[in-house]
């Protein structure tokens, strides 16, 4: 029995079956030259290495003469529970503070502390970030995210992703290394 999805061919599993979209969290534009999605989960130290070279992958261009508006960045969760207790919860904080409005700044401080991810640590930080602590302990605890997260988890699924992390650079799986000039190269290269 196969595990492909109807409607999905193994061919497929080269490429973002789910396009960037206004649902997604994002840096910078749908419209820009390239469009990186990663598919992350907040306990894995590969995501967190990769975190630091996205970052400074983004510092680069903005200084150069590719600008503000080359790169989008798309994160999309893909928790990996078996490995990773935390990853979940971790997960659904970003949710609960994105819906504060503070996603991105809940997703760094979780990428630089990835060893402390438990209860007591995301309620100082979403007190850190000054977010409405028993609001997003509540929706935590509820489950309010769940769904956003498994529509995220699924898309890499479809698109053939088995663990974190996994990019995409303008639809197309990124299988190359890992470190700053590599990805560079590949983000550049895809650009032309």
């Amino acid at each position: 029995m196969s595990d492909v999805i109807p409607g999905d061919t193994p061919s497929n599993h080269n490429q973002l079956v789910v396009p960037p979209s206004e649902q997604d969290h994002r840096q910078g534009s749908l419209n820009a030259r390239v469009v990186l999605v990663e598919y992350g989960d907040y306990q894995c130290p590969q995501c967190g290495e990769l975190y630091i070279s996205i970052k400074a992958i983004q510092r680069q261009l903005e200084a150069t003469l590719f600008g503000r508006g080359f790169l989008c960045f798309v994160f999309r969760h893909f928790p990996q529970p078996h490995i990773h207790p935390q990853a979940q919860k971790a997960a659904a904080a970003t949710e609960a503070a994105g819906a504060q409005g503070q996603f991105w700044q809940m997703y760094e401080i979780l990428l630089e502390h990835q060893q402390e991810l438990g209860n007591g640590y995301l309620a100082e930080y979403a007190d850190r970030l000054g977010l409405n602590v028993p609001q997003f302990l509540r929706d935590i605890a509820r489950g309010t995210y769940l769904d956003r997260i498994n529509r995220d988890i699924e898309s890499g699924i479809r698109s053939g992703v088995t663990d974190a992390p996994a990019l995409f650079i303008n639809n197309i799986r990124y299988t190359g290394r890992w470190r700053v000039t590599e990805l560079m190269a590949a983000i550049v290269a895809t650009s032309h």
